[in-house]
């Protein structure tokens, strides 16, 4: 898909993926939309908007203004809202930071990449073939490895997090929400030499 280099409203797009509905509220696989909620009790901001197939909302950053998004598609068709989100607001492809889940990275790390495949992940996937780019920048939030290679993905992604490791979880949370502002601050290396593990 080619997207415009015109002048966006906004400066950056934050991006949070899960799935929506009670059932998945502490999933592994919502930790992108967990992240967007500590960032929005940070900058005291809502997702009060429906747009694109997304709830949304905007904050601040100094003189830098930021739209966040949760898409509501479910994980696997994420980039059908964000494409569109991308499309109207003119945003170049280097500005669009998307969070998620990995697990790969132990509960309580971070990794932050530039851009590359999506290693797996549908929802970054998704958002790869429909904005036509892997020149994505992403934060990925560590929610431990699968207990033994046969267990079901599935399964796994949609369980819950253990309550003996929610600490290091909210850990890692807020130090995305971290890594979100040193990104817009001071640029993507030097958020990946602060917080990537």
């Amino acid at each position: 898909m080619f997207f415009s280099k015109g002048k966006t409203t906004y400066d950056f797009l934050v991006v949070g993926l899960g799935n929506p509905g009670l059932q998945y509220e502490k999933t592994r696989h919502n930790a992108g939309f967990l992240a967007m909620d500590k960032l929005a009790e940070k900058h005291n901001f809502e997702f009060s908007k429906h747009k694109f197939d997304a709830v949304i909302g905007e904050f601040n950053i100094g003189n830098r203004r930021i739209l966040a998004a949760k898409p509501q598609t479910y994980m696997n068709n994420s980039g059908t809202s964000v494409a569109k989100i991308v499309s109207f607001y003119k945003f170049p492809i280097e500005n669009v930071i998307v969070l998620f889940d990995d697990i790969s990275l132990d509960i309580g790390n971070i990794r932050i990449r530039r851009k590359g495949s999506a290693g797996g992940h549908n929802g970054i996937k998704d958002i790869i073939e429909c904005c036509g780019s892997e020149d994505i920048a992403r934060i990925k939030i560590g929610v431990d490895k699968k207990p033994s290679p046969d267990y079901d993905l599935k399964d796994y992604v949609l369980g819950k997090i253990p309550k003996e490791k929610f600490a290091d979880f909210e850990k890692a949370l807020d130090n995305s929400v971290s890594a979100i502002e040193e990104i817009i601050i001071n640029g993507i290396d030097s958020a990946m030499n602060k917080y990537s593990k």
